[in-house]
């Protein structure tokens, strides 16, 4: 059980971070903590992958000194590999697609949002950790007891946006480029996410760890 577990939270975190990379391709937004980071990316000239293990770090020292039952292997994990997969993934896609037509856009943007949805379900479900942005909203919510997780992680994704648009401007961005890390995929994964995880949850992760509900 242990071992499938560890498996769980493996597959969870690097298949999340692969449609991370088709959410960049897509270029209709990513997720809020993403929009954080393009914005970082923008304002850092450091490769991504390294820019995120720097971002997470300090991430995970927050979680460290306020409540580390949320730090296992899905969290390491999501420290040292994902940066580096979303950056490979985004840029093999960028090659088999030079340029995306409007087609292979929404097609990516559906796919990754499932896929997406999918992974989270299957970390979190073999509990072994979560990521340090998923932390802090828990910290907040059964540690300091401030409100339900629910509203504080609209207000934490909403502070990540925010951010994400003030970095990338700061860095030089374009208003007109915003809509590609901010946009309708952000959206989607701030309102329907939580109920197709809900899904995955009951019909497919509780199912790979061995539970009967």
């Amino acid at each position: 059980m242990k071992m499938r577990r560890i498996l769980m939270s493996v597959l969870g975190v690097l298949l999340g971070a692969v449609s991370v990379g088709f959410f960049k391709l897509a270029a209709f937004g990513v997720d809020p903590f993403q929009s954080f980071m393009s914005g970082m990316d923008q304002l850092i000239p450091i490769e991504f992958g390294t820019l995120y293990v720097i971002v997470n770090v300090c991430l995970l020292l927050f979680a460290l000194l306020f409540d580390r039952h949320y730090i296992g292997i899905a969290t390491a994990v999501n420290l040292f590999l994902l940066g580096y997969v979303v950056q490979f993934s985004y840029e093999t896609l960028q090659w088999i697609f030079p340029e995306p037509t409007l087609v292979i856009r929404i097609l990516s943007l559906v796919f990754s949002f499932f896929v997406l949805c999918f992974a989270s379900s299957v970390y979190m479900t073999a509990d072994l950790g979560v990521s340090t942005y998923d932390a802090i909203a828990l910290v907040m919510a059964h540690k300091w007891k401030i409100g339900k997780f629910k509203y504080i992680r609209i207000i934490t994704d909403l502070v990540c946006v925010i951010l994400g648009i003030v970095l990338f401007l700061l860095g030089g961005g374009n208003w007109k480029e915003i809509p590609a890390f901010v946009g309708v995929g952000t959206i989607l994964t701030a309102f329907f996410m939580g109920p197709l995880i809900d899904f995955f949850n009951r019909t497919v992760a509780v199912k790979m760890l061995g539970k009967a509900k």
